[in-house]
């Protein structure tokens, strides 16, 4: 079942009068359509993901389309004459950023005969909370034998991949309050043709789909002060909701620090994220990753590398710019009437007790762009017990296999307009905003609740708001 899109190729114009300030349910309701600040383009096509924040200079728009290059464009096996992007590989999911973020939005799951660009399988054990103590400080896991942190299902033509990635899907019939009924699915992930021996009998796999990368220098830059004052782990205010941030290693600093990147907030900035990307996804080195996700067993070494390290600290410096620059959409349809009953059901439900609809950014040294900006991303950054269906399993520092990262609703509404194949949640399982609606559990439980009891105007009306996102 396919989403209906509503006006969404009809942005408000900027000089729109503001909606009179207003609150709900001690949320605030926004008022703007600025939605990542000053630096909000107007755009609401297939490239609404991927403009330069719309304050940005001159001279840093240069640096921007720089990193895009890089963002953008394949890399290659090494030696090769495009010397400053080789080295992929041997073992990797994709060949550049750009194939699992597809113009920097949103993956989606395989289709069929489909090869898992933009999906693939995290990879763990159990781990002994003494014997691996150290393994888990910086790691946050304990990774697979033989086949590391990641299933890896492409390689070099003179390599084997890890493996083949299977998805079946599995039909859930949901029915609401009303009659209505809603069909879901439930993905099943096989592991076939393994090439590096037999998997390990207790392994762990959680399936992550590539995030949309709109306003990530927004959300780096709220101060964890903030998200410190949001976080609730063990409830004492008790509404049900017992956010919690994560405990990250940091490999620049070497110390422990807040996560808020990743579908398990795992990652401590920008950097760090797009570094492990390289070396996870792609197999490239960097100043900051040595290393990639080969295991001794694999033999990596014996192919070619692109230089040490195969990623520039100059190459990786402009990828982190762009990947911090991309600027956010406007809102749209702010003045509809469904939008604004939408809006106002979004906070009296429940979900803006996880979806905060609103910070301030703190000063960010040379990038005034970034500083001090009223943004309203639509995320606490916080991890939240979701319940055991989109469970899985799999702990990564503080978050348990429960728990995921709540993830910004900016732009959302304009998800399946720059990638028609996008699916919601971590792992593209949701065809609808409204499958995703229904999947929540744990903690979102009582708001998904809400929503099942909804009339079909006031469904609609929600989903018409986060369509305006």
């Amino acid at each position: 079942m396919k989403r209906a899109i509503f006006s969404l190729l009809l942005p408000l114009a900027f000089g729109t009068p503001a909606l009179s300030a207003a609150s709900h349910a001690g949320y605030p309701l926004q008022t703007t359509p600025h939605t990542g600040g000053d630096g909000t383009v107007q755009q609401a096509d297939s490239n609404a993901y991927s403009l330069p924040q719309g304050n940005l200079s001159m001279t840093k728009r240069l640096d921007f389309s720089v990193g895009n290059s890089f963002f953008r464009n394949p890399w290659v096996e090494a030696p090769a004459s495009t010397d400053a992007r080789d080295g992929l590989g041997p073992l990797f999911n994709t060949n550049s950023c750009q194939g699992c973020h597809v113009k920097d939005g949103r993956g989606h799951p395989p289709g069929v005969d489909e090869p898992p660009v933009s999906l693939f399988l995290r990879l763990a054990v159990p781990a002994d909370p003494e014997q691996d103590a150290e393994i888990l400080r910086k790691h946050g896991f304990k990774p697979a034998p033989m086949y590391g942190s990641q299933l890896q299902t492409a390689a070099l033509p003179a390599a084997k991949p890890e493996a083949e990635l299977v998805t079946d899907w599995k039909a859930l019939t949901h029915t609401l309050a009303d009659g209505t009924e809603v069909e879901l699915r439930k993905p099943v992930y096989r592991i076939e043709n393994p090439n590096y021996g037999p998997l390990p009998e207790d392994l762990l796999v959680s399936p992550r789909v590539a995030p949309p990368m709109i306003g990530m220098g927004l959300l780096e830059a709220i101060p964890i002060a903030r998200l410190e004052s949001l976080a609730d782990p063990d409830d004492n205010n008790n509404d049900g909701i017992s956010g919690k941030l994560n405990q990250v290693w940091d490999l620049a600093t070497e110390t422990t620090v807040p996560g808020r990147f990743g579908l398990k907030a795992a990652e401590p900035n920008v950097h760090q994220q797009s570094m492990g990307a390289f070396a996870g996804d792609m197999g490239l080195t960097s100043s900051l990753k040595p290393t990639t996700d080969c295991t001794p067993e694999q033999y990596c070494e014996r192919f070619a590398h692109g230089g040490e390290p195969e990623v520039s600290d100059k190459v990786a410096n402009f990828v982190s710019f762009y990947a911090r620059s991309l600027a956010v959409p406007a809102r749209r349809n702010m003045a509809d009437e469904a939008v604004q009953t939408g809006a106002r059901l979004f906070n009296e439900t429940g979900c803006a007790a996880c979806h905060t609809p609103r910070h301030q950014t703190g000063e960010v040294a040379e990038r005034p762009d970034l500083s001090n900006q009223t943004i309203w991303p639509y995320t606490d950054l916080l991890l939240h017990d979701m319940g055991p269906g989109l469970a899985d399993g799999r702990d990564e520092f503080l978050a348990d296999g429960n728990e995921w990262r709540t993830p910004p609703l900016w732009g959302i509404g304009l998800t399946q307009v720059v990638n028609p194949q996008a699916g919601f949640l971590h792992d593209g399982r949701a065809r609808t905003l409204e499958e995703a609606v229904l999947w929540h559990g744990g903690e979102a439980q009582p708001a998904a609740d809400r929503y099942r009891q909804m009339s079909a105007q006031d469904r609609h009306a929600l989903i018409e708001f986060l369509n305006s996102l």
